[in-house]
């Protein structure tokens, strides 16, 4: 029975269909990257350019901030380590963050990057975050599950590790001829 649809159509448009999920399939992670990237770029010059911030005291200053998590977090020697030297501990967060982004975002060594953006957020929730009633309403906990997809999988597409791949590949292959 053909029900007057054409078998070629049909395929035609299940062929479309299916191209279109691949495609969508292939970029999936392209927003969480560019997300993920720009944040932790904003995040980490915003800390290296305040003037607050990178201080062992003082109102917004890490020092401060640590000494006031520091008996709610859940690894408290984690802040007592924080603590040793404040502003260094502050510029290594940051300088972390600016590269983590950066990496991610232009997809450079995408699961390494990714993984340190997971142990960086890992970090501030297990300190900063971890007293927030309920849990869901801090942010580091989320940021550490949404760099897992990215460290599994990494940047296969629009990203230097791809383009790394693609000419190895090239030169790989010329060189067996």
């Amino acid at each position: 029975m053909n029900h007057g649809i054409r078998s070629d159509m049909h395929t035609s448009y299940l062929d479309r269909r299916s191209g279109w999920r691949e495609t969508a399939t292939h970029y999936a992670l392209l927003p969480l990257r560019v997300f993920l990237g720009v944040t932790f770029i904003y995040a980490g010059l915003n800390k290296l350019t305040d003037s607050a911030f990178l201080k062992s005291g003082g109102s917004g200053s890490i020092g401060d901030t640590m000494r006031a998590v520091r008996d709610s977090a859940a690894i408290p020697a984690l802040v007592d380590l924080a603590l040793k030297n404040p502003v260094g501990f502050g510029t290594a967060i940051a300088l972390g963050e600016v590269a983590v982004g950066i990496g991610v975002l232009v997809g450079l060594l995408t699961r390494l990057a990714a993984l340190g953006g997971a142990l960086i957020s890992l970090s501030l929730w297990l300190t900063v975050s971890w007293a927030t009633t309920p849990y869901y309403y801090g942010n580091d906990l989320p940021y550490m599950f949404c760099w897992v997809p990215l460290v599994l999988a990494g940047a296969p597409y629009w990203s230097l590790d791809a383009l790394i791949r693609a000419r190895r590949r090239g030169r790989n292959q010329a060189g067996a001829w």
